[in-house]
């Protein structure tokens, strides 16, 4: 599975500042299905690559927020494709998994 994001892709995203918003990590976290949903979370340059345990907890439309470009999915893996801040989402995200 290849993911592309294109220019007009980011130019669809919500830009505050100048800059494209950083999606709320609780919210993605939540609509990922909460930290008990979360078996691993790996930033990959322009997306959030997570597996989760149960993919029917997912909401897609919930992923679907400011800042996030588009979301994919795979079997247990849902990739949220945010642009270039994808390590620094993961990262955050990660920190709120740890905290189970």
């Amino acid at each position: 599975l290849v993911i592309c994001v294109t220019s007009a892709m980011i130019s669809r995203a919500k830009y505050k500042g100048g800059h494209m918003q950083m999606p709320d990590p609780h919210a993605i976290m939540q609509a990922l299905g909460g930290r008990d949903n979360i078996v691993s979370i790996v930033g990959c340059i322009t997306r959030v690559r997570v597996e989760v345990a149960d993919p029917s907890a997912v909401s897609d439309s919930g992923l679907r927020c400011d800042g996030v470009v588009g979301v994919v999915r795979s079997g247990k893996v849902v990739q949220v494709v945010i642009g270039p801040s994808a390590d620094e989402l993961a990262e955050q995200l990660n920190d709120l998994e740890k905290d189970k």
